[in-house]
């Protein structure tokens, strides 16, 4: 359907109780222990892109009683609406977890949409981790160039008190996600050539995904409108509280909250 994501991650948590060292697609190498591999990521085909809502065509064939007629061009002035969707994947639990937007795609939903799933389900889940990993495409709003997106990082961080380990794939490497394979393909095919007529529907066809092998989806609807053109706060680049690995530091880093750098 779409050509390109919003965003691919992929999450872990993370207990620090051995040490053992993790080769991450062959350039990020650094510690690892106990990890509970999860993806979060908005989807790369399919319903993996910014979709309009109304009678507009999408791709796909599904059994209906009676022929559906839509306009075949999907131009943003005849949509009603916006779905930006934005997916985790659980990989220790073969879940995913998708926020449905409505405004825009900046860093700031990025951050909050790890921030409700950690809310919702992974501080239950993982109760006692002590740090999240996540592995990220280097492009969309989690790009590795952002330093927007490392201050939104930051500020999360701070407020769950848990590190956040950020890898990034390189450029043109994306494909290599585990979300790309076990969560997106199957979400695509729950949606296809189905209408957008309202993101209510949406959601409740992504929550239908499901495979042989137990895979669950939970979609929460995230009804905030984004500012446009944030631009990074004064010092910040000055003062970066990020610590960047000596291994290809660019796409390999940390945000460690504010309490456990004053201890």
């Amino acid at each position: 359907m779409g050509k390109e994501p919003v965003c691919r991650c992929t999450v872990n948590c993370q207990y620090w109780q051995t040490a053992r060292t993790f080769s991450f697609s062959g350039y990020y190498q650094g510690p690892l222990s106990y990890f509970f591999p999860f993806t979060y990521t908005p989807p790369s085909r399919a319903i993996t892109k910014k979709e309009y809502i109304g009678n507009l065509y999408r791709a796909g064939e599904l059994y209906t009683t009676e022929v559906i007629k839509t306009l075949d061009h999907d131009f943003a002035d005849l949509a009603e609406g916006v779905i930006i969707p934005y997916g985790i994947y659980d990989m220790q639990r073969n879940e995913g977890f998708i926020n449905l937007g409505n405004s825009r795609d900046p860093t700031e939903f990025a951050c909050d949409s790890i921030r409700k799933w950690w809310q919702e389900l992974g501080r239950f889940y993982y109760a006692f981790a002590k740090s999240i990993l996540l592995l990220c495409d280097g492009g969309g709003s989690n790009s590795s160039n952002y330093y927007i997106f490392k201050e939104d990082l930051q500020k999360l961080a701070n407020e769950i008190g848990i590190e956040i380990r950020v890898a990034h794939y390189p450029p043109y490497t994306s494909k290599y996600n585990p979300i790309e394979h076990r969560l997106f393909p199957h979400v695509t095919r729950a949606c296809q050539g189905a209408i957008f007529t309202s993101i209510e529907l949406v959601k409740s066809l992504i929550e239908k995904t499901s495979t042989k092998t137990g895979l669950k989806v939970v979609v929460n609807l995230m009804d905030k409108v984004y500012a446009k053109g944030r631009k990074v706060a004064d010092g910040f680049k000055e003062n970066l509280p990020i610590i960047f690995d000596e291994y290809l530091p660019k796409w390999n880093y940390r945000a460690i909250p504010r309490n456990n750098l004053n201890a």
